[in-house]
């Protein structure tokens, strides 16, 4: 009865759905627009984001309120975000027993209207039965425990000894593992992928299996791994965040929402090779091409490549700095071969300096980059033999990368030898190739190679996207410069915006090792940080629309939990002109949570991805940590959760219902 009485509680709101703006631009506004893409684009990035801050200042205050046609409604018309509204569930039962009366003629895929406040439990969990519904409410009543939680480990494994194997593997799959897990293998997913689909949501595949190590062992995996055989040599200008230090050698630290690879050896990288086409073989199998597989590269190779190679990247951007002034990437600067030569002049006739700059990569328009990483992701080179610029004073060649041994030149060759056939399957399959972001002594080396794979494979669409985390300060600069580069060399660019996994661990990291803190500094900045860029690439995106260009040269996921960002990009599409059939932007959440952001945007036609893991029960205990710990710390998303679950329960329970069995008639966008 006690349980009845809390289903009963409802409260009463009004309920909003989004009309469309019927605006157009003028013909004038767009050939106007037309004759300036290619000036605008030219600027510097400090021009760009000037160009860029009064959309980012509409869309935050259009967070605060919605569209009915052309006219605004304030924020006092719309529902509480955290209430259940009574008004939204009468409407769509009523909904719901007309579509049933009037289904979709036969062969043509249902739609719904979207309640942009997210406050609709039957749009929410019409694709789960009453014992799901069920189960993810006691999943939830636990996240909210902060003890269980935060003890969640060591309890499994105590329930495990007490239960044994099989005992416990059925208390799994009725709990935490059923609630964020899809199946055991890539035949036992597929009825959850099936369902998915039929309404509306397509997925992104990981294999979750991760390993249980100690901290001791995975400080002396980090270490052994991330120091050259030659030594960690710090030699002049090196900078101390791209060099491992033991007190963070486990990178586990304070991360609760990415999983973590440690190198073992090249055996090993080989087989998560193999896993992610297995993942990819999967998606193409149950999704007909729309899916995608999320990868990360410090699975594919050693670590201490990715902190070489990023610490070049960084040091040649200081090089470019000091020599012509201004700052960030290479191409920024929009500086020719000919600027350089003016600044090698006083070298006088210096074979080693043409040799240089006959392998600068540029255009027309100026510098791509100083180094052919066109050849270092394509062919053999050598990374000690690349990575050398001439001293603007000697004209002597010096190395910007400390030398690398043959068997480690020949390690970074595996690791992009197998980046390049993941990719290459995923071309062949057609399935899309997200690469994770890691922390930010690795991430310049993991944008630089995902780039170039992106020239290499996204020609004729986007196959491989790169991650770009919204907490860091340099989001917006980075994004730019990758854009301005897909547009100069003719290819698709794909970006998954997130907020970021790896905040305190940054935050402690450069206050120990003493570099300049690289995170937001509060909340509202990475909000902002996440709309300013979002409204930077959907500029970019209606200029191609307006230029009669492909508009699907950019794509981009919006990969959030919030709401207000999910409605923030929502709206600035409505405003722009930008539809879901476009197909140039896309939503993304985690399987088991915020199904009530997920499943409405799918049913309404918007193009909504479930981050789908899987793995056997004991290999997938991790993940399932960590899932638990990441909702503790998003307790008002799970209030919220619990309510429209309840709401939905009582729902069904007063219907007669409660053997309710899902059955979609959705095909994804």
């Amino acid at each position: 009865m006690a349980l009845l009485r809390s289903l009963s509680a409802q409260r009463t709101a009004i309920s909003l759905v989004y009309g469309r703006n019927n605006s157009k631009s003028s013909s004038s506004v767009a050939v106007a627009a037309c004759r300036s893409f290619h000036q605008r684009d030219r600027r510097s990035t400090t021009s760009t984001a000037e160009g860029a801050a009064p959309e980012a200042t509409n869309g935050v205050n259009g967070a605060r309120y919605m569209h009915t046609g052309d006219r605004p409604l304030q924020a006092s018309t719309l529902v509480q975000p955290d209430l259940v509204s009574g008004e939204a569930v009468k409407r769509s039962i009523k909904q719901k027993s007309s579509q049933e009366k009037n289904p979709s003629p036969a062969g043509s895929p249902q739609r719904d209207p979207l309640d942009v406040t997210f406050n609709d439990p039957i749009a929410a969990f019409k694709s789960k039965t009453t014992g799901e519904l069920m189960r993810a409410y006691l999943v939830y009543m636990i996240c909210s425990s902060e003890k269980l939680v935060e003890h969640n480990m060591t309890l499994m494994k105590w329930s495990k000894n007490v239960l044994g194997q099989r005992l416990f593997t059925a208390l799994m799959k009725a709990t935490f593992y059923g609630h964020f897990v899809a199946g055991e293998d890539q035949v036992k997913i597929i009825p959850t992928l099936e369902r998915l689909r039929s309404f509306g949501v397509k997925p992104i595949l990981d294999y979750s299996v991760e390993e249980d190590i100690t901290q001791e062992e995975a400080e002396k995996r980090e270490v052994e791994s991330s120091v050259s055989s030659a030594g960690d040599k710090k030699e002049e200008g090196s900078m101390p965040q791209y060099h491992v230090d033991k007190s963070f050698a486990d990178r586990r630290y304070k991360v609760s929402s990415a999983r973590t690879y440690f190198y073992l050896n090249e055996a090993t990288c080989e087989r998560n090779m193999e896993i992610f086409i297995k993942c990819l073989e999967a998606v193409s199998g149950a999704t007909f091409g729309t899916g995608i597989t999320a990868i990360k590269l410090t699975a594919l190779g050693r670590p201490q490549l990715l902190l070489q190679l990023s610490e070049v990247i960084m040091r040649t951007r200081k090089y470019m700095e000091d020599m012509v002034g201004g700052q960030g990437n290479v191409l920024t600067h929009h500086k020719t071969i000919k600027d350089l030569e003016k600044y090698y002049s006083s070298l006088g006739d210096n074979k080693d300096v043409k040799e240089f700059l006959n392998n600068v990569t540029s255009d027309k328009e100026g510098i791509l980059h100083l180094f052919p990483w066109s050849g270092i992701v394509d062919e053999d080179s050598q990374l000690s033999d690349t990575f050398r610029v001439p001293d603007p004073q000697t004209g002597q060649m010096r190395r910007l990368i400390s030398q690398i041994p043959p068997k480690e030149e020949e390690m970074f060759r595996n690791m992009i030898r197998r980046l390049n056939t993941i990719v290459k399957a995923a071309a062949d399959l057609d399935v899309r190739i997200m690469v994770d972001a890691e922390q930010t002594y690795f991430q310049p080396a993991i944008s630089r190679i995902t780039l170039e794979m992106m020239r290499k494979y996204n020609k004729e669409k986007a196959i491989v996207f790169n991650t770009y985390q919204c907490y860091l300060r340099e989001t917006f600069r980075e994004v730019n410069t990758d854009l301005e580069q897909a547009k100069r060399q003719n290819f698709y660019f794909g970006a998954k915006l997130v907020r970021g996994a790896y905040m305190d661990q940054e935050r402690d990291r450069a206050k120990s090792l003493g570099y300049p803190d690289p995170v937001n500094p509060t909340f509202e900045a990475t909000t902002d940080m996440y709309h300013k860029t979002l409204s930077e690439c959907l500029r970019r995106i209606k200029l191609m629309k307006d230029c009669d260009d492909d508009a699907r040269k950019i794509g981009i996921m919006v990969a959030s939990h919030n709401e207000d960002t999910v409605r923030f990009a929502i709206q600035q599409m409505k405003e722009i002109g930008i539809s879901p059939e476009d197909k140039v932007i896309c939503f993304g959440q985690l399987l088991g949570m915020c199904d009530y952001i997920t499943f409405p945007l799918g049913q309404a036609g918007y193009s909504a991805y479930k981050y789908i893991p899987y793995g056997p029960v004991e290999e997938v205990l991790p993940y399932l940590s960590r899932r638990a710990q990441e909702n503790k710390g998003v307790l008002k998303k799970i209030k919220k959760e619990k309510r429209l679950l309840l709401s939905e329960i009582r729902r069904r329970l007063l219907r007669g219902q409660l053997f309710y069995k899902p059955k979609g008639n959705y095909v994804p966008i």
